[in-house]
């Protein structure tokens, strides 16, 4: 009979870290997927973009930005805080940042290099 209380017990104890885990990850990922990015004004006009980002195994967001008709280039550092992040990158030889905030579920807004209007709509399938 102890032996049938100790594993209803463990088995318990056991669901309840597994839905503890998985309710702090899914908090943390709002930012992780793939985004559709326009930056309004830049000398070029208008420029459309796609931020990807995901998570590491140390739980760190990394990830690549894309302009149209380019290749990605990987992002050098992401700094998340609380509602926004920062992207940081290199591309024809600029350091670039992109500084980004939560609006809602699916779409951010903020500013490329603190000089043009960026604005992020979360790719749907």
């Amino acid at each position: 009979m102890k032996k049938v209380v100790t594993i209803i017990l463990l088995t318990v104890v056991a669901f309840s870290f597994n839905s503890f885990t998985a309710n702090a990850q899914e908090e943390n990922d709002y930012f992780v997927g793939e985004w559709n990015v326009l930056t309004e004004g830049t000398p070029s006009g208008d420029a459309e973009s796609t931020l990807i980002l995901k998570r590491n195994d140390k739980g760190k967001l990394v990830g690549t930005f894309q302009k149209e008709g380019s290749g990605p280039t990987t992002l050098t550092r992401v700094e998340e805080k609380g509602d926004s992040i920062t992207c940081y990158f290199v591309t024809s030889g600029y350091d670039v940042y992109l500084y980004l905030e939560k609006i809602d579920e699916n779409e951010m807004e903020g500013t490329m290099m603190d000089m043009f209007d960026s604005y992020a709509t979360r790719k749907t399938e």
